[in-house]
Protein backbone atom coordinates (compact mmCIF):
# COMPACT_ATOMS: atom_id res chain seq x y z
CA UNK A 1 0.00 0.00 0.00
CA UNK A 2 2.73 2.71 0.71
CA UNK A 3 4.74 1.85 -2.13
CA UNK A 4 1.51 2.27 -4.75
CA UNK A 5 1.16 5.89 -2.62
CA UNK A 6 4.80 6.99 -3.14
CA UNK A 7 4.29 5.66 -7.21
CA UNK A 8 1.14 8.33 -7.70
CA UNK A 9 2.60 11.08 -5.62
CA UNK A 10 4.65 12.62 -8.64
CA UNK A 11 1.50 12.98 -10.23
CA UNK A 12 -1.91 12.75 -8.28
CA UNK A 13 -0.84 13.68 -4.75
CA UNK A 14 -3.06 12.30 -2.20
CA UNK A 15 -5.57 14.32 0.21
CA UNK A 16 -4.27 15.57 3.05
CA UNK A 17 -7.06 17.20 4.99
CA UNK A 18 -10.05 15.99 3.36
CA UNK A 19 -11.45 12.06 2.91
CA UNK A 20 -13.67 11.08 0.29
CA UNK A 21 -16.97 10.69 1.16
CA UNK A 22 -16.79 7.16 -1.03
CA UNK A 23 -14.79 4.75 -0.18
CA UNK A 24 -12.72 3.07 -2.77
CA UNK A 25 -11.52 -0.19 -3.03
CA UNK A 26 -7.99 -0.94 -0.53
CA UNK A 27 -6.59 -1.99 -3.88
CA UNK A 28 -4.95 0.21 -6.43
CA UNK A 29 -5.25 3.48 -6.94
CA UNK A 30 -6.93 4.06 -10.48
CA UNK A 31 -8.13 8.19 -10.71
CA UNK A 32 -10.87 6.88 -13.46
CA UNK A 33 -11.75 3.03 -13.03
CA UNK A 34 -13.80 1.45 -15.31
CA UNK A 35 -17.22 1.94 -12.96
CA UNK A 36 -17.06 5.68 -12.54
CA UNK A 37 -18.49 7.41 -14.99
CA UNK A 38 -18.56 12.22 -15.93
CA UNK A 39 -22.11 13.45 -14.73
CA UNK A 40 -23.18 16.85 -15.31
CA UNK A 41 -25.60 16.74 -13.07
CA UNK A 42 -23.76 15.13 -9.94
CA UNK A 43 -20.57 15.77 -8.72
CA UNK A 44 -18.62 14.20 -6.20
CA UNK A 45 -16.50 16.75 -3.87
CA UNK A 46 -13.14 15.02 -3.09
CA UNK A 47 -10.06 17.42 -3.08
CA UNK A 48 -10.20 20.40 -4.40
CA UNK A 49 -7.60 19.35 -7.07
CA UNK A 50 -9.41 16.92 -8.33
CA UNK A 51 -12.26 16.55 -11.70
CA UNK A 52 -15.84 16.84 -10.79
CA UNK A 53 -16.91 13.72 -11.59
CA UNK A 54 -19.92 11.25 -10.51
CA UNK A 55 -19.54 7.75 -8.82
CA UNK A 56 -22.08 5.56 -10.12
CA UNK A 57 -21.17 1.73 -9.72
CA UNK A 58 -23.35 -1.25 -11.41
CA UNK A 59 -22.20 -3.27 -8.59
CA UNK A 60 -22.70 -1.25 -5.62
CA UNK A 61 -26.33 0.50 -4.89
CA UNK A 62 -26.81 4.20 -5.91
CA UNK A 63 -25.21 6.80 -3.61
CA UNK A 64 -27.23 8.92 -1.12
CA UNK A 65 -26.72 11.83 -2.94
CA UNK A 66 -27.57 11.44 -6.01
CA UNK A 67 -31.34 12.60 -5.80
CA UNK A 68 -33.07 10.26 -8.61
CA UNK A 69 -36.21 9.78 -7.05
CA UNK A 70 -36.09 13.28 -6.35
CA UNK A 71 -36.36 14.37 -10.19
CA UNK A 72 -39.05 11.61 -10.68
CA UNK A 73 -41.19 12.79 -7.88
CA UNK A 74 -40.60 16.46 -9.24
CA UNK A 75 -41.66 15.37 -12.88
CA UNK A 76 -44.71 13.85 -11.66
CA UNK A 77 -45.28 17.03 -9.93
CA UNK A 78 -44.65 18.90 -13.34
CA UNK A 79 -47.30 16.29 -15.11
CA UNK A 80 -50.03 17.23 -12.24
CA UNK A 81 -49.95 20.66 -12.27
CA UNK A 82 -49.72 20.79 -16.49
CA UNK A 83 -53.17 18.41 -16.42
CA UNK A 84 -54.17 20.44 -13.75
CA UNK A 85 -53.99 23.65 -15.78
CA UNK A 86 -55.40 21.85 -18.80
CA UNK A 87 -58.64 20.74 -17.00
CA UNK A 88 -58.96 24.38 -15.78
CA UNK A 89 -58.59 25.87 -19.14
CA UNK A 90 -61.23 22.93 -20.81
CA UNK A 91 -63.72 23.97 -18.10
CA UNK A 92 -63.02 27.63 -18.51
CA UNK A 93 -63.91 27.13 -22.63
CA UNK A 94 -66.99 25.29 -21.93
CA UNK A 95 -68.10 28.23 -19.42
CA UNK A 96 -67.00 30.62 -22.26
CA UNK A 97 -69.09 28.09 -24.93
CA UNK A 98 -72.01 27.75 -22.95
CA UNK A 99 -72.30 31.95 -21.92
CA UNK A 100 -72.27 32.29 -25.95
CA UNK A 101 -74.99 30.19 -26.78
CA UNK A 102 -76.99 31.22 -24.10
CA UNK A 103 -76.38 34.53 -24.85
CA UNK A 104 -76.96 34.11 -28.73
CA UNK A 105 -80.28 32.39 -27.86
CA UNK A 106 -81.58 35.33 -25.75
CA UNK A 107 -80.60 37.65 -28.79
CA UNK A 108 -82.20 35.39 -31.32
CA UNK A 109 -85.46 35.07 -29.08
CA UNK A 110 -85.43 38.62 -28.00
CA UNK A 111 -85.25 39.07 -32.03
CA UNK A 112 -88.24 37.23 -32.23
CA UNK A 113 -89.70 38.90 -29.74
CA UNK A 114 -89.60 42.70 -31.99
CA UNK A 115 -90.64 41.07 -34.95
CA UNK A 116 -93.94 39.42 -33.88
CA UNK A 117 -94.46 43.04 -31.95
CA UNK A 118 -93.83 45.62 -34.34
CA UNK A 119 -95.68 43.97 -37.04
CA UNK A 120 -98.88 43.58 -34.24
CA UNK A 121 -98.70 47.56 -33.68
CA UNK A 122 -98.14 47.86 -37.78
CA UNK A 123 -101.37 46.55 -38.73
CA UNK A 124 -102.91 47.89 -36.21
CA UNK A 125 -102.28 51.44 -36.64
CA UNK A 126 -102.46 50.67 -40.42
CA UNK A 127 -106.04 49.45 -40.26
CA UNK A 128 -106.72 52.50 -38.19
CA UNK A 129 -105.67 54.82 -40.29
CA UNK A 130 -106.65 53.18 -43.77
CA UNK A 131 -109.93 52.99 -41.91
CA UNK A 132 -110.76 57.29 -41.52
CA UNK A 133 -108.40 57.61 -44.40
CA UNK A 134 -109.00 55.60 -47.57
CA UNK A 135 -106.28 56.29 -49.60
CA UNK A 136 -103.80 53.62 -49.52
CA UNK A 137 -101.35 54.81 -51.95
CA UNK A 138 -100.54 57.63 -50.21
CA UNK A 139 -100.35 55.59 -46.70
CA UNK A 140 -97.90 53.72 -48.81
CA UNK A 141 -96.00 56.65 -49.77
CA UNK A 142 -96.06 58.02 -46.14
CA UNK A 143 -94.71 54.54 -44.90
CA UNK A 144 -91.78 54.41 -47.82
CA UNK A 145 -90.96 58.20 -47.05
CA UNK A 146 -90.22 57.55 -43.01
CA UNK A 147 -87.72 54.58 -44.33
CA UNK A 148 -85.96 56.68 -46.20
CA UNK A 149 -85.43 58.82 -43.67
CA UNK A 150 -84.23 56.71 -41.32
CA UNK A 151 -81.87 54.20 -44.14
CA UNK A 152 -80.25 57.77 -44.35
CA UNK A 153 -80.25 58.64 -41.09
CA UNK A 154 -78.14 55.18 -40.16
CA UNK A 155 -75.99 55.74 -43.05
CA UNK A 156 -74.99 59.64 -42.04
CA UNK A 157 -74.42 58.78 -38.53
CA UNK A 158 -72.45 55.55 -39.50
CA UNK A 159 -75.15 53.19 -37.42
CA UNK A 160 -74.58 51.17 -40.15
CA UNK A 161 -72.38 51.40 -43.51
CA UNK A 162 -73.04 53.44 -46.32
CA UNK A 163 -72.65 51.23 -49.52
CA UNK A 164 -70.92 51.42 -52.71
CA UNK A 165 -73.55 50.75 -55.08
CA UNK A 166 -73.15 50.46 -59.07
CA UNK A 167 -75.27 51.51 -61.67
CA UNK A 168 -75.47 47.70 -63.05
CA UNK A 169 -76.57 46.96 -59.47
CA UNK A 170 -78.93 49.80 -59.55
CA UNK A 171 -80.39 48.27 -62.45
CA UNK A 172 -80.53 44.78 -60.82
CA UNK A 173 -81.98 45.92 -57.99
CA UNK A 174 -85.14 48.41 -60.05
CA UNK A 175 -87.35 45.32 -60.90
CA UNK A 176 -86.98 43.81 -57.05
CA UNK A 177 -87.83 47.11 -55.70
CA UNK A 178 -90.94 47.79 -58.33
CA UNK A 179 -92.60 44.53 -57.05
CA UNK A 180 -91.59 45.23 -53.45
CA UNK A 181 -93.99 48.20 -53.70
CA UNK A 182 -96.49 46.96 -55.45
CA UNK A 183 -96.64 44.18 -52.98
CA UNK A 184 -97.17 46.64 -49.96
CA UNK A 185 -98.96 48.69 -52.06
CA UNK A 186 -101.73 45.63 -52.99
CA UNK A 187 -101.37 44.54 -48.85
CA UNK A 188 -102.53 48.06 -47.63
CA UNK A 189 -105.41 47.96 -49.98
CA UNK A 190 -106.33 44.94 -48.71
CA UNK A 191 -106.28 46.35 -45.58
CA UNK A 192 -108.59 48.98 -46.23
CA UNK A 193 -111.07 47.26 -47.49
CA UNK A 194 -111.53 43.97 -45.39
CA UNK A 195 -110.35 42.96 -42.10
CA UNK A 196 -106.99 42.06 -41.09
CA UNK A 197 -107.73 38.48 -39.64
CA UNK A 198 -109.10 37.95 -43.18
CA UNK A 199 -105.85 39.63 -45.22
CA UNK A 200 -103.77 37.65 -43.75
CA UNK A 201 -105.20 34.39 -44.10
CA UNK A 202 -105.28 35.09 -47.89
CA UNK A 203 -101.57 35.77 -47.41
CA UNK A 204 -101.08 32.71 -46.23
CA UNK A 205 -101.79 31.17 -49.94
CA UNK A 206 -97.63 32.66 -50.76
CA UNK A 207 -96.35 29.46 -50.60
CA UNK A 208 -98.16 28.43 -53.62
CA UNK A 209 -97.40 31.52 -55.53
CA UNK A 210 -93.80 30.92 -54.48
CA UNK A 211 -93.79 26.97 -56.06
CA UNK A 212 -95.84 28.15 -58.70
CA UNK A 213 -93.55 30.85 -59.66
CA UNK A 214 -90.43 28.95 -58.94
CA UNK A 215 -91.06 26.50 -61.34
CA UNK A 216 -92.04 28.75 -64.06
CA UNK A 217 -89.00 31.08 -63.68
CA UNK A 218 -86.04 28.84 -62.03
CA UNK A 219 -86.95 25.52 -62.97
CA UNK A 220 -87.76 23.94 -59.45
CA UNK A 221 -89.76 21.33 -59.83
CA UNK A 222 -91.70 20.81 -56.44
CA UNK A 223 -91.72 17.47 -54.64
CA UNK A 224 -94.75 15.45 -54.00
CA UNK A 225 -94.47 16.05 -49.86
CA UNK A 226 -94.67 20.34 -51.32
CA UNK A 227 -97.49 19.87 -53.50
CA UNK A 228 -99.29 17.60 -50.81
CA UNK A 229 -98.63 20.63 -48.01
CA UNK A 230 -100.56 23.30 -50.70
CA UNK A 231 -103.61 21.40 -50.53
CA UNK A 232 -104.87 22.21 -47.20
CA UNK A 233 -103.69 25.72 -47.86
CA UNK A 234 -105.66 26.61 -50.98
CA UNK A 235 -108.53 24.90 -49.01
CA UNK A 236 -108.00 26.64 -45.88
CA UNK A 237 -108.11 30.04 -47.58
CA UNK A 238 -111.08 28.65 -49.47
CA UNK A 239 -112.76 27.74 -46.08
CA UNK A 240 -112.07 30.80 -44.65
CA UNK A 241 -113.16 33.42 -47.55
CA UNK A 242 -116.86 31.84 -48.35
CA UNK A 243 -118.20 32.68 -44.81
CA UNK A 244 -115.82 35.93 -43.91
CA UNK A 245 -118.04 38.78 -42.54
CA UNK A 246 -115.80 41.07 -44.36
CA UNK A 247 -115.44 39.51 -47.64
CA UNK A 248 -115.13 41.84 -50.70
CA UNK A 249 -113.94 41.00 -54.17
CA UNK A 250 -111.56 43.73 -53.90
CA UNK A 251 -109.90 42.66 -50.80
CA UNK A 252 -109.84 39.59 -51.87
CA UNK A 253 -107.75 40.28 -55.04
CA UNK A 254 -105.69 43.20 -53.87
CA UNK A 255 -104.74 40.42 -51.18
CA UNK A 256 -104.02 37.76 -53.94
CA UNK A 257 -101.84 40.65 -55.50
CA UNK A 258 -99.97 41.20 -52.94
CA UNK A 259 -99.11 37.37 -52.59
CA UNK A 260 -98.26 37.42 -56.58
CA UNK A 261 -95.95 40.41 -56.66
CA UNK A 262 -94.18 39.78 -53.36
CA UNK A 263 -93.07 35.96 -54.00
CA UNK A 264 -92.01 37.77 -57.54
CA UNK A 265 -89.86 39.69 -55.64
CA UNK A 266 -88.68 36.64 -53.68
CA UNK A 267 -87.90 34.82 -57.30
CA UNK A 268 -86.17 38.29 -58.90
CA UNK A 269 -84.09 37.98 -55.76
CA UNK A 270 -83.29 34.74 -56.70
CA UNK A 271 -82.31 35.39 -60.56
CA UNK A 272 -81.06 38.17 -60.53
CA UNK A 273 -78.94 38.57 -57.30
CA UNK A 274 -77.07 35.77 -56.68
CA UNK A 275 -73.59 37.11 -57.33
CA UNK A 276 -74.34 39.75 -54.93
CA UNK A 277 -71.19 41.69 -53.69
CA UNK A 278 -69.74 41.70 -50.15
CA UNK A 279 -71.94 45.01 -49.54
CA UNK A 280 -74.97 43.92 -50.46
CA UNK A 281 -76.39 42.15 -47.53
CA UNK A 282 -79.75 41.31 -46.57
CA UNK A 283 -79.99 44.40 -44.94
CA UNK A 284 -78.45 46.88 -47.20
CA UNK A 285 -80.32 45.20 -49.82
CA UNK A 286 -83.66 46.16 -48.07
CA UNK A 287 -82.33 49.64 -47.36
CA UNK A 288 -81.78 50.67 -51.27
CA UNK A 289 -85.21 48.85 -52.15
CA UNK A 290 -87.09 50.88 -49.93
CA UNK A 291 -85.16 54.17 -51.13
CA UNK A 292 -86.64 53.14 -54.40
CA UNK A 293 -89.83 52.63 -53.64
CA UNK A 294 -90.28 55.52 -52.19
CA UNK A 295 -88.93 57.42 -55.34
CA UNK A 296 -91.32 55.36 -57.45
CA UNK A 297 -94.29 55.71 -55.48
CA UNK A 298 -94.17 59.66 -54.68
CA UNK A 299 -95.20 60.43 -58.52
CA UNK A 300 -97.70 57.55 -58.79
CA UNK A 301 -99.20 58.84 -55.29
CA UNK A 302 -99.68 62.61 -56.51
CA UNK A 303 -100.88 61.58 -59.73
CA UNK A 304 -103.63 58.93 -58.81
CA UNK A 305 -104.86 60.49 -55.28
CA UNK A 306 -103.22 63.48 -55.20
CA UNK A 307 -101.92 66.11 -51.97
CA UNK A 308 -104.57 64.91 -49.38
CA UNK A 309 -102.08 64.46 -46.53
CA UNK A 310 -102.20 67.94 -45.25
CA UNK A 311 -103.64 69.01 -42.08
CA UNK A 312 -106.16 71.56 -44.04
CA UNK A 313 -107.32 68.85 -46.18
CA UNK A 314 -107.64 66.34 -42.55
CA UNK A 315 -109.41 68.80 -40.88
CA UNK A 316 -112.20 69.67 -44.19
CA UNK A 317 -112.48 65.96 -43.74
CA UNK A 318 -113.64 66.38 -40.33
CA UNK A 319 -110.78 64.11 -38.99
CA UNK A 320 -108.29 64.40 -35.87
CA UNK A 321 -105.17 65.66 -37.52
CA UNK A 322 -102.97 64.95 -34.46
CA UNK A 323 -104.11 61.72 -34.47
CA UNK A 324 -103.89 60.58 -37.90
CA UNK A 325 -100.59 62.01 -37.77
CA UNK A 326 -99.21 59.85 -35.10
CA UNK A 327 -101.08 56.63 -35.74
CA UNK A 328 -99.89 56.99 -39.32
CA UNK A 329 -96.40 57.57 -38.16
CA UNK A 330 -96.14 54.94 -35.91
CA UNK A 331 -97.52 52.26 -38.40
CA UNK A 332 -94.51 53.35 -40.78
CA UNK A 333 -91.79 53.06 -38.20
CA UNK A 334 -93.34 49.56 -37.45
CA UNK A 335 -93.52 48.75 -40.98
CA UNK A 336 -90.23 49.50 -41.52
CA UNK A 337 -88.97 47.92 -38.03
CA UNK A 338 -89.97 44.94 -38.63
CA UNK A 339 -88.82 43.96 -41.85
CA UNK A 340 -85.69 45.06 -40.99
CA UNK A 341 -85.87 42.60 -37.66
CA UNK A 342 -86.55 40.00 -40.11
CA UNK A 343 -84.01 40.41 -42.17
CA UNK A 344 -81.81 40.13 -39.10
CA UNK A 345 -83.12 36.99 -38.07
CA UNK A 346 -82.78 35.76 -41.92
CA UNK A 347 -78.95 36.40 -41.10
CA UNK A 348 -79.17 34.08 -38.04
CA UNK A 349 -81.02 31.17 -38.67
CA UNK A 350 -81.68 29.27 -41.51
CA UNK A 351 -84.51 30.12 -44.37
CA UNK A 352 -86.96 27.37 -43.23
CA UNK A 353 -86.54 28.27 -39.39
CA UNK A 354 -87.38 31.35 -41.00
CA UNK A 355 -90.78 30.32 -42.45
CA UNK A 356 -91.48 28.56 -39.10
CA UNK A 357 -91.12 31.74 -37.51
CA UNK A 358 -93.07 34.08 -40.43
CA UNK A 359 -96.27 31.32 -39.88
CA UNK A 360 -96.38 31.98 -36.31
CA UNK A 361 -95.90 35.68 -36.53
CA UNK A 362 -99.51 35.37 -39.06
CA UNK A 363 -101.18 33.09 -36.19
CA UNK A 364 -100.14 35.61 -33.71
CA UNK A 365 -101.03 39.00 -36.01
CA UNK A 366 -104.71 37.19 -36.94
CA UNK A 367 -105.46 36.26 -33.40
CA UNK A 368 -104.55 40.20 -32.17
CA UNK A 369 -105.88 41.47 -34.98
CA UNK A 370 -109.42 39.77 -33.77
CA UNK A 371 -109.11 40.19 -30.09
CA UNK A 372 -108.41 44.22 -30.75
CA UNK A 373 -110.99 44.93 -33.11
CA UNK A 374 -113.39 42.37 -32.20
CA UNK A 375 -114.27 40.70 -35.54
CA UNK A 376 -116.61 38.46 -36.18
CA UNK A 377 -115.46 34.98 -36.53
CA UNK A 378 -117.88 31.90 -36.84
CA UNK A 379 -116.22 28.67 -36.18
CA UNK A 380 -116.09 27.66 -40.37
CA UNK A 381 -114.34 30.61 -40.55
CA UNK A 382 -111.93 29.97 -37.79
CA UNK A 383 -111.32 26.25 -38.90
CA UNK A 384 -110.45 27.39 -42.57
CA UNK A 385 -108.05 29.79 -41.18
CA UNK A 386 -106.65 26.94 -38.92
CA UNK A 387 -106.26 24.39 -41.87
CA UNK A 388 -104.82 27.28 -44.24
CA UNK A 389 -101.85 28.45 -41.27
CA UNK A 390 -101.36 24.24 -40.69
CA UNK A 391 -100.80 23.71 -44.57
CA UNK A 392 -98.18 27.20 -44.23
CA UNK A 393 -96.47 25.34 -41.40
CA UNK A 394 -96.25 21.73 -43.30
CA UNK A 395 -95.12 23.46 -46.08
CA UNK A 396 -92.12 24.93 -44.00
CA UNK A 397 -91.33 21.62 -42.59
CA UNK A 398 -91.50 19.72 -45.79
CA UNK A 399 -88.93 22.26 -47.34
CA UNK A 400 -86.40 20.10 -45.72
CA UNK A 401 -86.86 17.00 -47.50
CA UNK A 402 -84.66 17.17 -50.53
CA UNK A 403 -85.32 15.01 -53.56
CA UNK A 404 -82.91 12.21 -54.06
CA UNK A 405 -80.61 12.38 -56.89
CA UNK A 406 -79.76 9.31 -58.79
Amino acid sequence: MQSSAFSLSHTLPTPTSRKLSHPFSPHRFNPLPKSVTFNPLVTCSSSRRFPSFSCSSSSSPSPRWISTPELANKSQSDDTVVVRAADSISESADDEASKSKLKDTLVLGSLFGLWYLFNIYFNIYNKQVLKVFPYPVTVTTVQFAVGTVLVLFMWTTNLYKRPKISGAQLLAILPLAAVHTLGNLFTNMSLGKVSVSFTHTIKAMEPFFSVVLSAMFLGEVPSIWIISSLLPIVGGVGLASMTEASFNWAGFWSAMASNLTNQSRNVLSKKFMVKKEESLDNITLFSIITIMSFILLAPVSIFMEGIKFTPSYLQSAGLNVNQVYTRSFIAALCFHAYQQVSYMILQRVSPVTHSVGNCVKRVVVIVTSVLFFRTPVSPINSLGTGVALAGVFLYSRVKRIKPKTA
